[in-house]
């Protein structure tokens, strides 16, 4: 079955230009010119992928990303204007798994639509095996879920790359969320007792950790000055 797409935008040339290679592309597509009907035809048809414009009346994109969002994770592509950082980045915050600026290529965005749909595809076999997965190595808190056995790590189901070492990192916060971790105790977590490395590694793998989860408009962790860091309180939501 082909996969359904959701196009809104109020510029009716642009939709039927997305529309026509979308459906050339194989996929079935639906047309909404603003918001408001958007997530009408999104609960009546439940697409697969949202492609969405950020300026729009009655409802912008990035309102209609966070009323989405409510409902349900489905990926979606924001499309913005060259002057439009500041909304392309909101828009990322709040969930969107993709943007590209106008003017575009429709086979550029097609390409980028297809890339998505991979990703979800891969994603959704790595799901499969989890299930196989001793649930003892499994570490489910909040918005995360740590696969100790694959070495895997889940934010909101997409899968974010991890060193064996972000990973011990990563794991010891997710198991005690509330406490606050001292240096110390961060490095013999990461290293164990016959290992010593300085401060500076140990915040250059904070810092790294947090630099992978800012892709998804996320900060993991928490600095408590003066003391040391904690897993971010916004992960356990």
């Amino acid at each position: 079955m082909a996969k359904k797409i959701l196009v809104i935008d109020d510029d009716q040339h642009l939709r039927t230009s997305v529309s026509f290679s979308m459906e050339k592309a194989g996929f079935a597509v639906f047309e909404a010119q603003d918001g408001v009907e958007g997530i009408d035809m999104f609960k009546k048809f439940s697409p697969d992928l949202i492609i969405l414009d950020v300026m729009m009346p009655k409802l912008d994109g990035t309102e209609t990303c966070r009323e989405v969002r409510k409902l349900s994770n489905v990926p979606i592509v924001f499309l913005t204007s060259a002057g439009e950082e500041i909304d392309r980045i909101v828009g990322l915050e709040m969930g969107a798994d993709d943007y590209i600026t106008k003017p575009f290529s429709p086979r550029e965005l097609v390409a980028r639509v297809k890339a998505i749909f991979r990703r979800v595809d891969q994603l959704s076999q790595k799901k499969i095996d989890i299930e196989q997965t001793d649930p003892s190595q499994l570490l489910k808190i909040g918005r995360i879920l740590i696969d100790l056995e694959q070495c895997m790590v889940l934010l909101d189901g997409k899968e974010i790359a991890m060193t064996a070492v972000e990973l011990k990192l990563l794991s010891s916060f997710a198991r005690r969320p509330k406490k606050v971790f001292e240096r110390d105790s961060i490095m013999t977590q990461a290293y164990g007792d016959n290992v010593v490395v300085s401060d500076r590694t140990i915040d250059s793998h904070i810092r790294k950790i947090r630099q992978k989860f800012a892709e998804f408009g996320v900060d993991p962790i928490e600095t408590v000055h003066g003391i040391g860091y904690k897993l971010s309180p916004s992960l356990l939501d």
